[in-house]
Protein backbone atom coordinates (compact mmCIF):
# COMPACT_ATOMS: atom_id res chain seq x y z
CA UNK A 1 0.00 0.00 0.00
CA UNK A 2 1.07 3.68 -1.08
CA UNK A 3 -0.21 6.73 0.71
CA UNK A 4 0.41 10.19 -0.44
CA UNK A 5 0.57 13.12 1.73
CA UNK A 6 -0.18 16.44 0.33
CA UNK A 7 1.07 19.32 1.64
CA UNK A 8 3.01 17.19 4.13
CA UNK A 9 4.91 19.99 5.56
CA UNK A 10 7.51 18.76 8.21
CA UNK A 11 6.00 15.01 7.58
CA UNK A 12 4.03 15.14 11.22
CA UNK A 13 1.19 13.19 8.97
CA UNK A 14 3.67 11.33 6.98
CA UNK A 15 5.79 9.82 9.88
CA UNK A 16 2.40 8.83 11.67
CA UNK A 17 1.23 7.13 8.53
CA UNK A 18 4.66 5.60 8.05
CA UNK A 19 4.68 3.45 11.25
CA UNK A 20 0.89 1.91 10.66
CA UNK A 21 2.57 1.19 7.10
CA UNK A 22 5.56 -1.01 8.33
CA UNK A 23 4.31 -4.11 9.93
CA UNK A 24 2.31 -4.72 6.09
CA UNK A 25 5.31 -3.23 3.84
CA UNK A 26 3.36 -0.09 2.71
CA UNK A 27 5.23 2.93 2.31
CA UNK A 28 4.30 7.06 2.38
CA UNK A 29 4.98 9.82 -0.09
CA UNK A 30 4.93 12.98 1.34
CA UNK A 31 4.15 16.23 -0.98
CA UNK A 32 4.83 19.95 -0.76
CA UNK A 33 5.57 23.09 -2.17
CA UNK A 34 8.51 24.33 0.07
CA UNK A 35 12.22 23.56 -0.21
CA UNK A 36 12.57 23.89 3.62
CA UNK A 37 9.73 21.84 4.45
CA UNK A 38 10.73 18.94 2.13
CA UNK A 39 14.59 19.35 3.50
CA UNK A 40 13.33 19.10 6.87
CA UNK A 41 11.18 16.21 6.40
CA UNK A 42 14.46 14.36 4.72
CA UNK A 43 16.26 15.33 7.34
CA UNK A 44 13.59 13.71 10.40
CA UNK A 45 13.56 10.82 8.25
CA UNK A 46 17.25 9.84 7.98
CA UNK A 47 17.53 10.58 11.88
CA UNK A 48 14.87 8.81 12.99
CA UNK A 49 15.46 5.64 10.20
CA UNK A 50 11.91 5.96 8.05
CA UNK A 51 13.03 4.19 5.09
CA UNK A 52 9.65 3.84 4.41
CA UNK A 53 8.51 7.35 3.75
CA UNK A 54 9.94 9.60 0.77
CA UNK A 55 10.03 13.25 0.20
CA UNK A 56 8.87 15.00 -2.82
CA UNK A 57 8.94 18.53 -4.11
CA UNK A 58 6.14 19.35 -5.92
CA UNK A 59 2.28 21.43 -5.97
CA UNK A 60 -0.62 19.64 -5.76
CA UNK A 61 -2.09 20.76 -9.07
CA UNK A 62 0.81 18.71 -10.53
CA UNK A 63 1.63 15.94 -8.64
CA UNK A 64 5.39 14.45 -9.27
CA UNK A 65 3.55 10.80 -8.67
CA UNK A 66 2.66 8.53 -11.74
CA UNK A 67 -1.11 7.91 -12.84
CA UNK A 68 -3.12 5.23 -10.62
CA UNK A 69 -0.09 4.56 -8.52
CA UNK A 70 -1.29 5.86 -4.88
CA UNK A 71 -4.01 3.85 -2.77
CA UNK A 72 -4.70 6.46 -0.48
CA UNK A 73 -4.66 10.25 -0.58
CA UNK A 74 -4.43 12.05 3.18
CA UNK A 75 -3.86 15.80 3.52
CA UNK A 76 -4.49 18.23 6.50
CA UNK A 77 -5.36 21.59 5.85
CA UNK A 78 -3.42 22.03 2.56
CA UNK A 79 -6.17 22.55 -0.19
CA UNK A 80 -7.91 25.57 1.11
CA UNK A 81 -4.49 26.97 0.21
CA UNK A 82 -4.37 25.88 -3.47
CA UNK A 83 -5.60 28.31 -5.89
CA UNK A 84 -7.04 26.01 -8.27
CA UNK A 85 -9.08 23.33 -6.37
CA UNK A 86 -10.76 21.64 -9.56
CA UNK A 87 -7.46 21.06 -10.53
CA UNK A 88 -5.88 19.78 -7.29
CA UNK A 89 -8.64 17.26 -7.21
CA UNK A 90 -8.42 16.23 -10.73
CA UNK A 91 -4.77 15.61 -9.71
CA UNK A 92 -5.72 13.62 -6.42
CA UNK A 93 -8.03 11.26 -8.66
CA UNK A 94 -5.35 10.93 -11.85
CA UNK A 95 -2.56 9.65 -8.88
CA UNK A 96 -5.47 7.44 -6.97
CA UNK A 97 -5.83 3.59 -8.36
CA UNK A 98 -9.79 2.87 -9.00
CA UNK A 99 -11.46 2.14 -6.00
CA UNK A 100 -9.43 4.03 -3.61
CA UNK A 101 -9.74 6.95 -1.46
CA UNK A 102 -8.95 10.08 -0.36
CA UNK A 103 -9.19 11.58 3.08
CA UNK A 104 -8.85 15.03 3.89
CA UNK A 105 -9.04 17.47 6.68
CA UNK A 106 -9.34 21.41 6.13
CA UNK A 107 -10.83 24.60 7.39
CA UNK A 108 -14.52 25.03 5.50
CA UNK A 109 -16.94 28.40 5.10
CA UNK A 110 -20.07 28.06 6.45
CA UNK A 111 -21.14 31.19 5.19
CA UNK A 112 -20.01 33.48 1.98
CA UNK A 113 -16.20 35.00 2.83
CA UNK A 114 -16.45 38.58 1.79
CA UNK A 115 -13.67 39.70 -1.46
CA UNK A 116 -12.03 41.65 0.63
CA UNK A 117 -10.77 38.72 3.11
CA UNK A 118 -10.62 36.66 -0.41
CA UNK A 119 -8.13 39.11 -1.81
CA UNK A 120 -6.16 39.36 1.69
CA UNK A 121 -2.79 37.57 1.24
CA UNK A 122 -2.76 37.54 5.07
CA UNK A 123 -5.85 35.76 5.68
CA UNK A 124 -4.66 33.24 3.10
CA UNK A 125 -1.61 32.40 5.40
CA UNK A 126 -4.40 31.94 8.10
CA UNK A 127 -5.96 29.44 5.84
CA UNK A 128 -9.14 31.58 5.50
CA UNK A 129 -9.84 32.87 2.22
CA UNK A 130 -9.08 29.99 0.53
CA UNK A 131 -11.63 28.06 2.37
CA UNK A 132 -14.83 26.29 0.18
CA UNK A 133 -18.34 25.38 1.33
CA UNK A 134 -18.85 21.78 2.06
CA UNK A 135 -21.41 22.51 -0.87
CA UNK A 136 -18.42 23.54 -3.34
CA UNK A 137 -16.14 20.70 -1.95
CA UNK A 138 -18.44 18.24 -2.56
CA UNK A 139 -19.21 19.60 -6.22
CA UNK A 140 -15.54 19.94 -7.29
CA UNK A 141 -15.22 15.89 -5.80
CA UNK A 142 -18.25 14.45 -8.07
CA UNK A 143 -17.41 16.80 -11.06
CA UNK A 144 -13.76 15.68 -11.16
CA UNK A 145 -15.19 11.98 -10.74
CA UNK A 146 -15.39 11.00 -7.09
CA UNK A 147 -18.47 8.75 -5.40
CA UNK A 148 -19.27 8.47 -2.08
CA UNK A 149 -18.56 11.98 -0.60
CA UNK A 150 -19.06 11.86 2.86
CA UNK A 151 -17.77 14.24 5.86
CA UNK A 152 -16.06 12.14 8.43
CA UNK A 153 -16.09 15.13 10.95
CA UNK A 154 -16.80 18.70 12.04
CA UNK A 155 -16.16 20.78 14.38
CA UNK A 156 -16.65 24.72 14.55
CA UNK A 157 -13.06 26.55 13.79
CA UNK A 158 -12.61 29.08 16.22
CA UNK A 159 -9.09 30.62 15.43
CA UNK A 160 -10.31 34.21 13.26
CA UNK A 161 -10.85 37.07 14.82
CA UNK A 162 -12.89 38.04 12.59
CA UNK A 163 -16.72 37.33 13.66
CA UNK A 164 -18.47 37.96 9.88
CA UNK A 165 -16.86 34.29 9.33
CA UNK A 166 -18.59 31.08 10.27
CA UNK A 167 -15.21 28.70 9.65
CA UNK A 168 -15.18 24.69 11.10
CA UNK A 169 -12.66 21.88 10.38
CA UNK A 170 -14.11 19.11 8.74
CA UNK A 171 -12.69 15.57 7.84
CA UNK A 172 -14.31 14.48 4.69
CA UNK A 173 -13.72 10.93 2.12
CA UNK A 174 -14.17 10.40 -1.25
CA UNK A 175 -14.23 7.62 -3.39
CA UNK A 176 -12.16 6.89 -7.38
CA UNK A 177 -14.90 4.98 -8.85
CA UNK A 178 -14.87 5.22 -12.38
Amino acid sequence: MTIADLGCGSGVDAFAAANKLKKIGGKVVGIDSTIKMIARARRTASENGYENVLFKLGEIEDLPLADESIDAVISNCAINLVPDKSLAFSEIFRVLKLGRVVTISDIVARNKIPDRIRKDPAKWSECISGALSIDELRQIATETGFSDFRILEQAKWDKTEDNELDLASITFYAKKSS
